[in-house]
């Protein structure tokens, strides 16, 4: 959540949101108002660009940092008892020793957020003094500013390769055909280029940009962090309206790339961008443990009170028992004595303040230094490095380390997650014929190449030409040429044969269709399998920079590529798309150019088709397919292409082809493919032009414009004439099906959740051992509504049922589909169904959207109360990432927004079991134990005072010197559970691999539970008996004094605490033992020290060379290692 100044707000509120239900931004030029006062000034009231990240000012920091310090109760609880101490009637020590531990715990966590925030203010103050150019209407031309000098309503020009400082609507670029080039990569990780095109009618080729001309108002949405979405209209003085999109917005803290120039006018600055939106900064948890946490602190303060309440009763009955007052008690400055059940009642609150570290104050700083430590290390683990992405394990919520040891229920996403997402072109079906290939799209079906040359030397038109036509248009692929700005490394083939990585870029070589014989294939692969490069042909498919989706390295002319080839490097958002735009290429359908207008194509005997884009009908979850409308340059039909899963196709198609439709058929047999239908549709000029004007009306709205948008393409997108299909192949992860395993010996139930078909889906769950031949395999999917409802619920009363036998174990699959899923989610089925998936081995859903897969966690976390953790690689997966308790993203091929939506993030699903049953166990434990040992510790030091009570009158006076009391918690006794809270090892994690049942701990609660809570204070109860009485018998009767009689006790309770400790670590090393020793050297040094130089600092009993007479005595020693043994004898 980011942090917004109350102070901002409150300056701004009447100016800036002054009409919350304002329904739309509207922008005008600046540059007619330039000379006018800000408060004059049209866009006045919407945010400048200066941006500021930091919480305090210089002025502000003490009173706003106290003001959040004391959000946390502890710091309430210590601060209250502190100032209590001030009072004299109540006090137990001196008071301004009292506010000692608590100023030092404020003072520690203030120097660190100050820290925190001023590094946050150097990054803002260089942020918003980047140079950059806005247009100034007295110098008519653009001047260099600052980003803070930017504002709504301003005309900015980016340079290329210049990161954009606002977000600005694109009105001109360098390009002839209004186009830009984004790169992403700061904003969602993504490295592929996005193109952003000139809104329609601000360009006109060869002139330049003149802002001062520009009369027309910017209508657009209101601010929010959808990054894909963005909508809005130009609208010019005779009121004609231009909408425009996301595909015109240049967003602040991206970077203009292959294009010399871009300008355009700013409609969000600074906090308002999206860029700013969706920064959140870390994520913030609350773990399972602290949830336990602060109930043990309520039972302690339970503790505590009945504690008080006993010395305070305990008080006022001794006072009873006195005929007349002893001269050892003061009476008041009237000479009057306080009544025993009022002074009963004082002692009360004496009492709290004398035991107030009962409640461990360092408990909470404590625990974020361990969690700090333990993300460390995690990260550091080599283990979880991949060298090939060169990126290692993310930590991105900070204090949920230990939620990772306790999960039970695991939901994953399939594609690129389980898979590699690195696709293969593997067959595909054209007019009802299949043809099939082989691991590489470099050599083509020798029967494919022939019905293509027969078409192209007869009719020049025809299916199998519409259908590789439809493959090298129907996308959103981008072209870069040789001299593109972007900076790319080639590498030649003949260098991969000793090369461990490929560079960041490979560049592909289009192809002459003499290429295409059947013996130059067939020669071009036997030369690869001689020169050792079988594997690195075949696995190599599509190299990655980040996210960047590359071309194929492997497609070589007959004669080498060296005469007359042109070369093209493309840009594909997803690995489908290169996989069969390369496809395309492979066969002589190579698409050379790519504009807003235009898409050129050459074709296997060289000529270029130049097709007029008409529109493009973008990709949704929802429809399922993507569409392309185009003019073709011979026959001017309008044509619409059209590409999407099997059932988005079928549903819709014609009747022109209704034995192609049975023949393609064979697509649901392809299983653990990817299957893409390919259609073609010619549409009229007449419908066209009707279509096209209800389509630039809802391109011109605001409210409900995606519904709008919808409805023209479910219009247009109907009778299809099915061109043929394609088969993707995508490989499983390595290592995926022993994770699986090893998650399910660990006790983790394994759902996975995806939007492919059910065929796809199960032959990937068997690949990778989610489900098992001998498994029984339930599926629920049904098209008819009713009849699901009736047949799902009997279904789901029946296997319920029959799976509560005793002696029911059986081995039970579920494959269930989305339609069907909605209708088991309904509040009539839901609980039959959350019943039946608890017998469930495995659950596979399938065809689900990405809110069914985060209501599919969210119903399993809350109807069971179990601990979840999703894991995901695209966008889709991150409503499911963030409803689970643990978030996993996967930097995969689908760019980064799941990893920015995550908790932690890996590049492997590998990578999961040793994060969870090694890191996940680890933490989980350490965390566990040190917290219960922090409160053995606390209480079982405050019971020696506790115990005193009994033998002083219950007068609250204590027998240690309060400044020992003091380091004893914040120096003596803090490193050693600190350290043992980072590095403890309870099991050698090759053990914790092999053996993934040692887990199940962790599931279960064992290291923190009630029990062992209570455990852990009746041991501190019994060790404090001991440290007490024993130096209590041994002094006794002695004429020692209060300090020397607490002296022995104060070193037999450091000398029992560390030793306790010390039996709990289970892997010992330097640390350790430097640690340790090092905190009973400095328990003596500092005691020493102290005992020699306080001569009054107590009066009027001083622990002057208290320390130094003691460790003269031998009975001293004595009765530390006496006293030591008896208490940790049960240990």
């Amino acid at each position: 959540m980011t942090w917004t100044n109350p102070l901002t707000l409150l300056r701004h509120g009447w100016t800036r949101h002054w009409n919350p239900d304002r329904p739309v931004r509207t922008v005008v030029s600046n540059l007619p108002f330039e000379d006018l006062k800000k408060r004059e000034q049209p866009n006045r009231r919407y945010e400048g660009n200066a941006i500021r990240t930091n919480k305090y000012r210089l002025w502000s920091f003490i009173p706003m940092n106290l003001f959040e310090q004391f959000h946390r109760m502890a710091n309430i609880y210590f601060v209250g008892l502190a100032i209590l101490n001030f009072v004299p009637v109540v006090n137990a020590f001196q008071p301004e020793v009292a506010l000692i531990p608590i100023c030092i715990i404020l003072a520690l966590t203030a120097v660190k957020d100050g820290w925190e925030d001023f590094r946050r203010y150097q990054t803002d103050q260089q942020l918003n003094n980047t140079p950059c150019f806005i247009f100034s209407r007295k110098q008519m031309c653009f001047v260099e500013r600052r980003w803070k000098d930017v504002r709504v309503g301003d005309f900015v020009r980016v340079l290329s390769n210049e990161i954009i400082p606002a977000d600005i609507l694109l009105l001109h670029t360098s390009d002839p055909n209004g186009v830009c080039h984004m790169e992403t990569a700061n904003l969602d990780g993504e490295t592929s280029l996005k193109q952003r095109k000139v809104v329609p009618g601000f360009s006109s080729l060869g002139e330049p940009f003149q802002p001062q001309t520009f009369d027309s108002t910017v209508v657009c949405e209101n601010p929010n962090n959808n990054l894909n979405l963005f909508k809005g209209y130009v609208e010019r003085p005779d009121k004609r309206r231009t909408g425009f999109g996301i595909d015109s917005l240049l967003l602040r803290g991206c970077m203009v790339r292959n294009t010399d120039d871009a300008a355009g006018i700013v409609v969000y600055a600074g906090h308002e961008t999206k860029s700013m939106l969706n920064n959140s900064g870390p994520r913030y948890k609350r773990s399972k443990i602290e949830r336990k946490m602060n109930t043990d602190v309520l039972f302690c303060v339970v503790l505590l009170f009945f504690m008080c309440l006993i010395g305070a009763l305990g008080h006022a009955i001794w006072l009873e028992t006195f005929s007349s007052m002893p001269s050892y008690i003061v009476p008041d400055s009237n000479g009057n004595y306080t009544p025993s059940v009022l002074a009963g009642f004082y002692m009360f609150f004496t009492m709290i303040i004398l035991l107030q570290v009962m409640i461990p104050v360092s408990l909470y700083v404590s625990i974020e230094l361990v969690k700090m430590g333990q993300i460390f290390f995690i990260t550091q683990d080599v283990e979880l490095y991949d060298e090939e992405l060169d990126r290692r394990v993310q930590c991105r919520a900070l204090n949920i380390t230990e939620d990772l040891g306790q999960i039970q229920y695991v939901f994953s996403d399939k594609t690129g997650t389980l898979t590699e997402n690195k696709m293969v072109f593997r067959r595909c079906s054209v007019m009802g014929t299949e043809y099939c290939h082989e691991e590489n799209v470099v050599v083509p079906d020798r029967k494919l190449i022939l019905e293509v040359d027969r078409q192209m030397a007869s009719i020049q038109t025809g299916p199998y030409l519409d259908f590789f036509l439809a493959l090298a248009i129907c996308n959103t692929v981008l072209v870069s040429s040789v001299t593109a700005q972007r900076q790319r490394v080639r590498v030649n083939v003949a260098d991969l044969a000793g090369a461990e990585r490929v560079g960041d870029v490979l560049r592909v070589k289009g192809r002459r269709s003499s290429s295409y014989s059947g013996g130059s294939f067939h020669n071009m692969r036997q030369w690869f399998r001689k020169c050792g490069l079988g594997k690195v042909f075949t696995s190599m498919k599509f190299f990655k920079r980040g996210g960047e989706t590359l071309a194929d390295p492997f497609s070589i002319d007959e004669d080498d590529g060296l005469s007359g080839s042109e070369e093209v490097c493309y840009e594909a958002h997803s690995p489908d798309e290169a996989a069969l735009i390369h496809a395309a290429k492979a066969y002589g359908f190579t698409m050379m150019e790519r504009t807003p207008h235009y898409v050129t194509v050459k074709l296997p005997d060289e000529a270029l088709l130049k097709f007029e884009v008409l529109d493009i009908l973008t990709f949704d979850s929802t429809r399922r397919r993507m569409s392309i409308i185009v003019r073709h340059p011979h026959t001017k039909e309008i044509i619409m292409y059209t590409k999407g899963a099997d059932s988005a196709i079928m549903e819709r198609l014609g009747n022109v082809f209704s034995d192609c439709c049975s023949k393609i058929k064979c697509v649901e047999q392809w299983c653990g493919w990817k299957a893409v239908c390919f259609s073609l549709k010619v549409i009229s000029e007449q419908e066209f032009r009707a279509w096209s004007a209800v389509r630039q009306e809802a391109l011109s709205a605001i409210e409900e414009k995606e519904e709008r948008l919808m409805e023209t393409a479910n219009f247009i997108e109907s009778s299809f004439t099915l061109l043929g299909a394609t088969g993707i192949e995508d490989r499983l992860q390595e290592s995926v099906p022993e994770t699986i395993q090893a998650l399910r010996r660990a006790g983790m139930q394994v759902w996975v959740l995806t939007g492919d078909k059910p065929e796809t889906a199960i032959n990937i769950a068997y690949s990778c051992k989610l489900l098992e031949h001998e498994d029984l395999v339930f599926t629920f999917s049904t098209n008819r509504k009713v009849l699901q409802c009736q047949l799902t619920n009997a279904s789901f009363r029946g296997y319920s049922s029959a799976f509560t036998g005793p002696l029911m174990e059986p081995s039970i699959g579920l494959v269930i589909d989305g339609p069907t899923l909605s209708m088991a989610m309904s509040d009539e089925l839901v609980e039959q169904f959350v019943e039946l998936c608890k017998h469930c081995r495995a659950v596979l859903c399938c065809r689900v959207t990405p809110l069914q897969k985060s209501a599919v966690v969210k119903l399993i976390r809350q109807k069971l109360r179990v601990m979840t953790l999703a894991v995901g690689d695209g966008a889709n997966d991150v409503n499911m990432i963030q409803a689970a308790d643990v978030g996993i993203g996967v930097s995969g091929q689908e760019g980064m927004q799941a990893v920015m939506a995550s908790d932690f993030a890996i590049t492997r699903f590998k990578h999961l079991q040793r994060l969870l049953l090694v890191h996940g166990h680890w933490c989980y434990s350490r965390l566990a134990n040190m917290v219960i040992y922090f409160f053995y510790k606390n209480v079982a030091y405050v019971n020696l005072l506790f115990w005193y009570q009994f033998f002083c009158g219950f007068s609250a006076t204590a027998m240690i010197d309060y400044w020992l009391m003091i380091f004893f918690n914040l120096f003596f006794t803090s490193a050693p559970p600190i350290m043992f809270g980072i590095m403890e090892k309870e099991v050698s994690d090759s053990t914790l691999l092999s053996l993934p049942e040692l887990y199940k701990r962790g599931q279960h609660s064992e290291g923190y539970r009630r029990s062992t809570f209570w455990i852990a204070i009746l041991d501190a109860f019994y060790q404090s008996l001991v440290c007490f009485f024993i130096p209590y018998w041994t002094y006794n009767g002695s004429d020692i004094g209060i300090f020397a009689f607490g002296t022995p006790m104060n070193t037999v309770s450091l000398f029992t605490i560390i030793l306790h400790l010390a039996i709990e670590i289970k892997s010992w090393t330097a640390v350790h033992w430097v640690i340790m020793i090092g905190s009973v050297l400095v328990y003596f040094i500092v005691t020493l020290a102290y005992s020699a130089i306080c001569i009054s600092c107590n009066p009027p009993s001083d622990p002057y060379w208290i320390m130094h007479k003691q460790m003269a005595d031998p009975m001293f020693y004595l009765v530390c290692i006496l006293t030591t043994v008896v208490a940790l004898l049960p240990r």
